[in-house]
């Protein structure tokens, strides 16, 4: 029997009962939906992670009090380590070799920010750091200049202004030279950056860098920042960690034999502890939707071999009139797997669509998971071969004398 009369066969059968061929595919696009919107959600996550990864550069090491990734609460050990302060990043600067580019960063607060009659909405992040603030943090400036070591030094009051602040407050003017105000205090603007855009409605531009001595002036100095430091090549990452680290140990007095008391990240470990998460997501979507497949497996055998005992006549004639086994086994094989590619394509094209919904809310680009896909054609072949054999084999060996009997 050819493929089209078999697939037209099969697609009679289904029209022929419909609620109980409603069911049962109900239960396939359940199953293959569980398994295509979990793993299309975590691909989208992925690619934003990878994203947001390539806005800070892979040469750049961290250094924080806390673990960068934190998954479950802290345990005390953690929670009760010594902050990390100016102090130490500026130690930390003066006995590094290997390491470069050296800035702390620290967010001071978050205010409105002012110019004549402007003003933004009390949301603007004071952040302040150092020179190589911008260049660790793959911001370009757009026009104006970056920070000098005199305004580190003397703690000017300068302001480097990000993207969506400038477009709130100026306007009709350009802001270069001009003199913001914010938590009472006068800076002038020398610099204006370039937009990154936002991930997870989270703005990269809604922010204003100043220096960080500065920003102490200002907001005092008892605080808990973190610490980023640039290898001088990509291939002196493991070179630098080691050091930073063997100098963080001296200056804060960490004993030989104890752990440290801080953590270092760099983006190659920050992938592998995401890579972690995002593979226990997979691996629980996938279970899901074993389990709920098969479910719908034994629903598609318990539809064929329905669909075996009323066609039980149709059987009787096609032997009499010469199909052999094997027509028999074909005919109701490639019905159960029309059945359940048809459930696959509609769970996969539904569960593409809602995984994607993730893409829009975090505002990254959509994401169509191929080897998940056509894990999904290949595995709904695979549920209709090993569900559909048993039937097939049962219509093969009726009797065709009893079968035209059959009443």
């Amino acid at each position: 029997m050819h493929i089209k009369e078999t697939t037209i066969q099969a697609f009679d059968s289904l029209k022929a009962n419909k609620l109980r061929s409603f069911l049962t595919l109900l239960a396939l696009v359940i199953g293959v939906f569980a398994v295509i919107v979990s793993t299309t959600a975590v691909a989208v996550l992925d690619n934003y992670f990878k994203n947001t990864m390539s806005l800070m550069g892979s040469d750049v090491i961290n250094v924080s009090k806390t673990p960068a990734v934190q998954m479950g609460s802290l345990s005390d050990d953690i929670r009760n380590r010594k902050d990390i302060d100016f102090r130490t990043a500026e130690r930390l600067e003066d006995l590094m070799q290997i390491g470069r580019g050296m800035s702390p960063d620290e967010y001071f607060n978050t205010t409105k920010i002012k110019f004549g009659d402007e003003e933004t909405e009390p949301n603007v992040g004071v952040r302040g750091s150092n020179e190589n603030y911008l260049a660790n943090n793959s911001y370009t400036l757009e026009d104006g200049r970056n920070f000098t070591g005199d305004d580190i030094q003397y703690g000017r009051n300068v302001v480097i202004v990000g993207k969506d602040v400038q477009d709130a407050l100026f306007k009709n003017e350009y802001p270069l030279g001009k003199e913001i105000r914010f938590d009472g205090k006068p800076y002038t603007v020398i610099g204006l950056l370039e937009s990154k855009g936002q991930i997870f409605g989270q703005s990269f531009d809604n922010f204003v860098l100043i220096p960080y001595t500065a920003a102490l002036n200002a907001y005092g100095g008892n605080r808990n920042i973190s610490i980023q430091v640039r290898a001088p090549e990509i291939d002196f990452i493991t070179e630098t960690v080691e050091e930073i680290t063997g100098i963080l140990r001296v200056i804060r007095k960490v004993n030989p034999g104890e752990n440290n008391d801080f953590e270092i990240s760099t983006n190659d470990s920050l992938s592998g502890t995401f890579d972690a998460f995002t593979g226990a997501l997979y691996m629980g979507g996938f279970a899901i939707g074993l389990i709920t497949l098969l479910g719908a497996g034994i629903g598609v055998m318990n539809i064929m071999l329905v669909s075996v005992s009323e066609r039980t006549r149709e059987i009787g004639v096609r032997k009499a009139v010469g199909a052999t086994r094997k027509a028999i086994v074909s005919q109701f094989l490639m019905e159960t797997i029309f059945i359940c590619q048809l459930g696959g394509i509609i769970g996969m094209a539904l569960g593409i669509g809602v995984g994607n919904l993730m893409a829009v809310w975090i505002e990254t680009e959509a994401v169509i998971p191929m080897w998940s896909v056509a894990g999904g054609f290949f595995g709904m072949l695979i549920v209709g071969l090993i569900f559909g054999v048993y039937p097939a084999f049962k219509a093969a060996k009726l009797d065709p004398i009893e079968s035209l009997r059959y009443e």
